[in-house]
Parts: C-alpha cells; sequence; structure tokens
C-alpha cells in the first residue's frame, strides 16, 4: 500500500491538505513552528532559535518542553497514524533541533525553488513558463497571517525577497523572448507591493515599453521619480534612468494607436438629452473601473448615429485609441459576427502580429485583454447580438470606456458587468422638427406645421425614416412640405418580416416612397442589394449582381446614397441600413421570380470565385488551383495586375469573401465553396488569417463531403489539413495528408499527390526531420515534372535546393535553384525569386563564398522589400549579418543585425530572441540585447 500523499504550503497562509482534504492546523504557535520548519526544509532549525522565534526575549522556563509538545502535535497531524516513539517520515530530531524532510513534491516553496533553477538553465522562451509556473504558487507573504512580530523573527522575509527575484527574471526572460505580456500582471504588482525597489520598477518600465504601453512607462518613471525624491530625497539611480533612456529612443516601442470610428455625422441633432446623460458622469467613471454603456433601441432609432457622434466628442480622452466593430447582430442576412472573428480584428489593429494570435476564441480574448491592459481605449461595438457576443471583446482594464449598441436591451450585461443602460425612443414632434430644420432650414419649415406634424407620424419619429425624407425634400427645394407629405401618404411598404413595431408600416412606406423617386434601374439595383450576404458592396460586385456595366453600376449606386437608400461609408464602398436591407429583401423575394433571383447570386458569386482565383494566380502561381469553369454572360473578373493589386482586392473584400463562402454553404453552391476556399488559401497564408482560413477549409470539408466526389473529398481534406498544420494542430493535420494522399493516389491525380507531399515535407520540416522534408518534397518534383506543370516545378526545386543546403549539401543545392530561378524569371514569380534567391545565399554561404552570398541575399531583400513581406525581409538581414561576421566584418553584421530585430520586435516575432543572442556579444547593441 502506498504512502498516502501529503501537501504543505508555506507560500501564503501555512495549509496541510492530505489525500486531497484540508488539515485543520492547531493553535498561533503550532503553525509558527510549523511555518518556520516549511521555511527551512531540509535544514535543522536549533531548539533554541525555535524559542526565539516564538516567543522573542520573554520565553518561559518551560519553552523547550511546550516546542516538544508541539512537535509532537505536528507529526501527529501530518502521519496520524504513525505509532508513538516512531521515526516519523516528515519530521525529524537533527543537530539539537528539528528537521522537515520536505521535497518539491510535498512543498510548495522547494518546488517554486527547483522551478526558478530550471528556469536559470533554460532558454528564455521556456525560462517564462518556468518563472510564470513558480510565481503561481504564490498565494500571499511566506506565513501570511501570522503575527508581524513572529514573522520577522524567523526571518521569512529573506523568502519572500526570493519572490521579489524571480519577478526581476521573469521580466528579463519575457523581454528577451519577445513576450513582455505574459509577466506584465505580476510585475505591475510587484511593483505595487515594493514602489521604492528601482530594479523592480526599471524592469517594469522595459516591460511596459516592450509591450507597446510607451506612454505609461514614461509615466511609472515620472511616478517613481517624484516618489523617490518625496520620500527618500534623492533622484533615480543609473538603472532606472538608462529605462527611462530607452524608452525615449527606442522607436520600436511605439505601438499602432487605432483610430477606427466610423465618420461623425455633421447634422447631427434631436438626441442633446441623450448625449448630456451619457456625458455627465463619464469623467468620474473613468477614474475607476471599466466603463460600460449599452445604448438600446428599435431599428432605424439612431442608436449608432448618438454611439458614433458621442465617441467623436470624447476621443480625446483616450490617447491609446479607439476600436470600432459592426457586430452585424441583427442583419438581414443572419450572419453575426462571431466574437472570434471580431476579436481577431481587433488584435490585427493593435498590431499583434497573426503568428502570435492563439488558437480558441477565449484564449483569443486573453490576449486581447492583455494587449489593452495599462492603456486607455474607447471600444465601440456596434449592432450587438447578444451578451455572450459582447463580453470577450470588453477590455479588462479600469480607464476604458465600451459603448454597446444593439436592438435587445441587455440586463445581464449591467447584472454581470455594471454597464449603465440607455434606451432611445422615437422623436417627438419637436425633437422631430428639429431634425428637419437641421437639413432642410429653419425658412423651409416656415407655416408648414400641419405638413411636419404628419410627415413626423408616418416616420414613426425614426430618424433613418426622417432623413429619407429630408433627402426627397432638399433634392426638389421647391416643393412644399406639404405635397411632400401628401405623397408620402400614398406610398405604399411593409416591413412586417423584419419588425415587430407597430410603425413597420409606415417605415416600410417611408422607403418604397424614396425608391419611386429614384430611376428603375437605381430601384432594381436596390432591390437586387437585399440579396448581397456581405456587409458592404463595391461598384464591380454591384455590376455582377445586376448584370449591368460597372461605370452604370457607380451611377445607380450614387443615386441611392443621394437619397439615403444606401451610404458610401469609404470611397468606393456602400452599405445599406438593416432596415433598408431588410426592405430590400422583402421587395426582391416578393416581386421577383426565384429563377431570377438564383440567376443574380450566381452572377455575384461568380464574380467573387472568379477575382480571387485570378488573385490566387498572381500570389502562388504554383498552386496550380482547380479552374472555376466560364462564368456566366456579362460577369468578368477584376483585371489584376500584380501582387499589389491581388492583395488590395482581396483585404477590401475580405469580410465579404467570408460572407460568400458561408451563405454559398447555406443554399447549397457546395462547389463553389470548395473553389472558393481552395482560391483563398494563399490570402490565408500571406496574411497569417490561419484562424479563419481554417473556419473556412471546415466549411468547404463539408461541402466536399456532400459533393460524394472522392476528387473533391481528397482536396478538402488537404486544404483543411494545411490549415490546422499552420496553427500547430499537428495532430489533426497528420492523418488528413495521409488520408488525401492514399485518395489522390486512387483516383491517379498526380498534381493532388504532388501538393500532399509538399504538405507533408512542411509537416516534417515542423518536426525537425529535415531528410524526410527533402524526400517528400523530391517527390512532389517528379510527380511536378511528369505533369509538366512548371510553376510548380519551378517552387518545389528551390524547396528541395533549399533542403539540400539545411543538410549541408551545398552543390546540390545550387543546382536546384539555379534552375528553379531560371524558371521564376520566366514566369515572372517574384515572390518565388526572392525566396529562391535566398536559398542561393545560404549554399553560396555555406561554401565559404561570401561575396557571392552577399549578393543573394541583396537581390532577396530587394524583392522582399517591394513585395512588402517584412518577416522575410527580417530573416534575409539576419542570414545577411551572418555572413558579415564570416567575412571578419562584425559591426556590419550589428548593424543589420539591429534592422531585422526592429522589424522582429515590431511583428512581436518569437524569432527576435535568437537575434537578440547574436547581438548580445556586440557592445554597440547591448541596449537591444
Amino acid at each position: 500500500m502506498g504512502l498516502e500523499p501529503v501537501e504543505f504550503s508555506v507560500l501564503g497562509p501555512v495549509r496541510v491538505r492530505r489525500s486531497g482534504s484540508e488539515v485543520v492546523l492547531g493553535g498561533p504557535q503550532e503553525r509558527a513552528l510549523l511555518a518556520l520548519l516549511l521555511a527551512r526544509a531540509g535544514q535543522p532549525v536549533p531548539v533554541s532559535e525555535i524559542v526565539e522565534v516564538l516567543w522573542g526575549p520573554r520565553a518561559p522556563h518551560s519553552a523547550v518542553n511546550v516546542v516538544r509538545r508541539h512537535v509532537g502535535s505536528l507529526r501527529r497531524l501530518a502521519e496520524p497514524e504513525l505509532p508513538a516513539r516512531a521515526a516519523g517520515r516528515w519530521l525529524a530530531r537533527d543537530a539539537g533541533g528539528y528537521r522537515w524532510a520536505a521535497d518539491a513534491g510535498s512543498l510548495d516553496l522547494l518546488r517554486f525553488r527547483r522551478l526558478r533553477e530550471e528556469a536559470g538553465r533554460a532558454a528564455p522562451s521556456r525560462a517564462v513558463g518556468l518563472l510564470t509556473a513558480a510565481l503561481d504558487l504564490w498565494r500571499g507573504p511566506v506565513a501570511d497571517g501570522l503575527p508581524a512580530e513572529v514573522q520577522e523573527r524567523a526571518g521569512f522575509d529573506a523568502v519572500d525577497r526570493e519572490r521579489l527575484s524571480a519577478v526581476r527574471e521573469a521580466a528579463d526572460a519575457a523581454l528577451d523572448a519577445g513576450v513582455p505580456e505574459a509577466v506584465l500582471p505580476r510585475l505591475r504588482q510587484a511593483a505595487a507591493a515594493h514602489p521604492l525597489d528601482e530594479p523592480l520598477l526599471a524592469r517594469l518600465i522595459h516591460v511596459l515599453a516592450a509591450a507597446g504601453r510607451r506612454s505609461e512607462a514614461l509615466d511609472v518613471y515620472r511616478t517613481v521619480a517624484a516618489r523617490l525624491a518625496d520620500e527618500l530625497g534623492i533622484d533615480p539611480g543609473a538603472e532606472l534612468r538608462d529605462a527611462h533612456r530607452a524608452v525615449l529612443l527606442d522607436p520600436v516601442s511605439v505601438s499602432p494607436v487605432p483610430a477606427q470610428l466610423p465618420h461623425d455625422l455633421p447634422t447631427f441633432t434631436g438626441r442633446e438629452a441623450e448625449l448630456a446623460e451619457v456625458l455627465g458622469p463619464l469623467e468620474e467613471e473613468l477614474s475607476g473601473a471599466l466603463v460600460i454603456t449599452a445604448i438600446d433601441g428599435m431599428a432605424g432609432i439612431g442608436k449608432t448615429t448618438l454611439a458614433v457622434h458621442w465617441a467623436h466628442r470624447i476621443a480625446g480622452r483616450f490617447p491609446d485609441g479607439q476600436l470600432y466593430v459592426d457586430l452585424r447582430g441583427f442583419g438581414p442576412s443572419g450572419t453575426a459576427m462571431s466574437a472570434g472573428e471580431a476579436v481577431r480584428l481587433f488584435l490585427d489593429a493593435l498590431g499583434v502580429p497573426p503568428e502570435r494570435v492563439p488558437h480558441g476564441t477565449e484564449a483569443q480574448a486573453a490576449l486581447y485583454r492583455s494587449t489593452l491592459s495599462g492603456r486607455r481605449l474607447l471600444v465601440l461595438l456596434d449592432n450587438a447580438r447578444d451578451t455572450d457576443q459582447i463580453r470577450p471583446l470588453l477590455p479588462g482594464t479600469p480607464g476604458c470606456l465600451a459603448i454597446v449598441t444593439s436592438r435587445r436591451r441587455l440586463p445581464s450585461l449591467v447584472a454581470a458587468d455594471g454597464a449603465r443602460t440607455l434606451t432611445l425612443r422615437p422623436l417627438d414632434a419637436g425633437r422631430a422638427r428639429a431634425f428637419l430644420a437641421r437639413r432642410l432650414g429653419a425658412a423651409r419649415l416656415a407655416g408648414e406645421d400641419r405638413a411636419i406634424a404628419e410627415i413626423t407620424e408616418l416616420c414613426a419619429g425614426l430618424p433613418l425614416a426622417l432623413a429619407c425624407v429630408a433627402a426627397r425634400a432638399a433634392a426638389h427645394p421647391h416643393f412644399p412640405l406639404s405635397a411632400v407629405a401628401a405623397e408620402l401618404r400614398a406610398a405604399h411598404g411593409s416591413l412586417d418580416a423584419f419588425s415587430r413595431t407597430d410603425t413597420a408600416a409606415n417605415v416600410g412606406a417611408v422607403f418604397s416612397w424614396s425608391l419611386a423617386a429614384v430611376s428603375p434601374g437605381a430601384a432594381r439595383l436596390f432591390r437586387l442589394l437585399g440579396l448581397h450576404p456581405g456587409p458592404d458592396v463595391s461598384a464591380p460586385a454591384a455590376a455582377a449582381l445586376a448584370g449591368i456595366p460597372v461605370r452604370e453600376a457607380r451611377r445607380l449606386l450614387a443615386e441611392l446614397t443621394g437619397v439615403h437608400l444606401a451610404s458610401e461609408h469609404a470611397p468606393g464602398r456602400y452599405s445599406l441600413h438593416d432596415l433598408l436591407r431588410a426592405h430590400a429583401a422583402e421587395l426582391v423575394d416578393a416581386e421577383w421570380p426565384q429563377d431570377e433571383r438564383e440567376a443574380a447570386v450566381d452572377r455575384l458569386y461568380a464574380y467573387f470565385l472568379h477575382t480571387a482565383h485570378a488573385a490566387d494566380r498572381i500570389l502562388a502561381p504554383h498552386a496550380d488551383p482547380p479552374p472555376p469553369g466560364p462564368p456566366p454572360y456579362g460577369v468578368a473578373a477584376e483585371p489584376l495586375a500584380d501582387d499589389r493589386e491581388a492583395l488590395a482586392w482581396l483585404t477590401a473584400e475580405y469580410p465579404v469573401l467570408l460572407a460568400v463562402l458561408d451563405a454559398a454553404a447555406r443554399s447549397g453552391r457546395d462547389r463553389l465553396v470548395c473553389l472558393l476556399a481552395w482560391s483563398l488559401e494563399p490570402f490565408f497564408d500571406r496574411r497569417g488569417h490561419w484562424h479563419d482560413g481554417l473556419a473556412a477549409q471546415r466549411t468547404a470539408r463539408a461541402s466536399a463531403a456532400r459533393l460524394s466526389d472522392p476528387g473533391w473529398e481528397a482536396r478538402g481534406l488537404l486544404g483543411l489539413a494545411r490549415a490546422e498544420g499552420r496553427l500547430g494542430l499537428h495532430d489533426r493535420s497528420l492523418p488528413r495528408l495521409r488520408r488525401a494522399l492514399d485518395l489522390f493516389t486512387r483516383l491517379g491525380d498526380g498534381i493532388g499527390q504532388a501538393q500532399t507531399h509538399r504538405s507533408l515535407g512542411w509537416e516534417s520540416d515542423q518536426r525537425g526531420d529535415l531528410q524526410g522534408a527533402l524526400t517528400h518534397n523530391q517527390r512532389a518534383l517528379e510527380l511536378f515534372r511528369a505533369q509538366e506543370r512548371r510553376a510548380a516545378q519551378a517552387s518545389v526545386l528551390n524547396s528541395v535546393g533549399w533542403y539540400h543546403a539545411l543538410l549541408g549539401q551545398y552543390r546540390q543545392a545550387l543546382s536546384h535553384c539555379f534552375e528553379a530561378l531560371a524558371l521564376l524569371q520566366d514566369l515572372g514569380d517574384r515572390y518565388g525569386q526572392a525566396s529562391t534567391w535566398d536559398s542561393i545565399a545560404y549554399a553560396q554561404h555555406g561554401l565559404g563564398r561570401h561575396p557571392h552570398a552577399l549578393l543573394g541575399y541583396h537581390n532577396a531583400l530587394t524583392l522582399y522589400r517591394e513585395l512588402g513581406v517584412p518577416y522575410l525581409e527580417a530573416s534575409t538581414l539576419v542570414r545577411i549579418g551572418d555572413t558579415h561576421l564570416a567575412t571578419g566584418a562584425p559591426d556590419e553584421a550589428a548593424e543589420v543585425w539591429r534592422e531585422a530585430l526592429a522589424l522582429l520586435a515590431g511583428l512581436g516575432h518569437p524569432d527576435a530572441d535568437e537575434v537578440r543572442e547574436r547581438l548580445s556579444g556586440d557592445a554597440g547593441a547591448r541596449d537591444l540585447a
């Protein structure tokens, strides 16, 4: 029978747990004796010292006997089944005193010390985790709860100082590993407890700066300098001054300041009372915890307009920026934005590189809160569906403001998060009149009281509907408002499918009346826009949807914008308010035959598929995506000339493309889903949108399964495996790749086999199996040659050469890479040329041909800079530095390594640690190391 597990804790209140259950300890002196023995675990503590700790200078004559009784009690407490006079497992008599025989498995203090020792021998990235785990063992000061005089006599402060040293070591390791956020909460806590510890505060300044919180780092210095002067009458020491100077001189510590608020409405009016209500208590509240204000009300009531106007009014109070997202909680398409998608958008805006974003919404939200820690930001969460969608997006730090708009009241946000709420009501007659006067001028309203009252009633007091009427009236300044009211009274419209309110029919009448005022072409386009699944639309996409030339689409969109049936929220991009989209969808569904609706959707989706396919061929000419087939009549892909144009189009249409994928899957267009997901893969990879790529490939995998086509099943497996591999989910990706290879082999699909071998080669590389990576790429090369795919041959030739070089087979590497380069130059693949020049230079360096290596690296660097690929630019700079060092030019090496470090630190990339190690020997770079 094994020994009963017992755990002892002294890092915080003294505790004993036996078999997982808490053991009730004795009186204060027994707890003090146990704490003393645990703090000196493994060392004998003389009886005289025990007496001094328990009683001080006034110990009674019976003190030694009392100590013996306490020792007996502790033995029974730790081992209740121990026979009398038997030698115990834990407490032993030793050298005129007593010794506690614990180990790291039973005592938190020894476990803390063991983790700290391991961290001292580990690389910085691993040391951070070890030290974090060690610090997590602390639940307060040593023997917390014992009388202060006992703690002082026992010397527990010396053990507490070990905790402080570990915090400093964790800060140093986090800086070296390039993960400052990992230690920031613990460092702040320690600094608050030790406000005059200059080495600790210097590290806090360095960590804040490295985490992009430059203003807070400077505030810490100013605060501690003032405290040192006031309390000690001294100036900051050299370590603090150096930290301050490094922040002032380091441009890398300046993080992006997002400014994402939509345009403010210059004619804002009618909500002055509500604005005063939210502005009034704000200043006092921002000094404390996070402030949340939830604005609710029906569609078209002006929630977003008020929120945006308010946000612009107070934006200056938030020096670290403003974040905005439309959560599409009640969009007519039904495709609300997920919390994970919104968090990733915010992380991107805050400058967090994609490769640092973890998998899973919970982990991403934690990183988001850590990134915001210590900053003062305004976060506007527009059109939220419910509290679950909002909560991962709330900052976790004081001094921030979150403004939420929703059609629903959010009582759980009030109960759990202390949110303040504001419900918007329709405008009354007076405020509606002021609304119209702001847009039409007071003179236009003179003598029109009856017409204004009728317009207000027919518009149900909704600002959106009133804006439509004002636009119609402004377009015809010679019309009296009574004539406008008569037109409006005669209109017919419905929003019954969208709104449950009694005002729905009237508001629908306003929209129908506005629609009757535009040309037939504009009215037709408005209806068709109800079929568009994305958050906004470009003129070319609208042209495809309507089957008209792009020039005509631009003219019609401008016409719709002029009467407030659409808005141009960004240059060349148009959106419809949710009420208007619902009205458009209702009209097109009621008035258009299903086959015509399906044809319009097919044209729209074909536009996106064919343009994404064209972009794929530019970004990854070696990828050989399956052809999408001929587009419908009148639909053409965007004419993309090069990488920049392809990336610009994909970036602008990115949210729409994701919405099209989902909508196409829901409507049963499974082949289109597979083709589109396949075509988007190079963009996901180039921009690091791996989480969205994984979601897209899962959708495509489900579509491929529904097609019951082994070829599409194999492609679906391959695409999903690639996305999983990028996120480190190798336990899932490898079995899928093997299954895909088996399917492609049985189908006799040489291209599919080759592509799968390339992915298996990458997986081998990730496991450190360079020979396996080379073998898979060699097999891929054979297959591509057999299929006469020149672009794919060129790419895989470079890969084969690269793995030869990594294995030290430099001449074979050059043979393959020069062959690849000639093909890539013929094909005009500049991205592939850059990669191949880098491989050539690496092999030349290995052969000792350093001038040739520098020339090759220079060619690669020039191309990477032109293409805008900072990570690969940094990697090439690192190797240029290695070559300079090999030629006996350490100053030149240090110079390019600094350039590389600046790029990698700006990206927050872990490779920065390797560059710091290279720089550590260079005296001129010690401030960066």
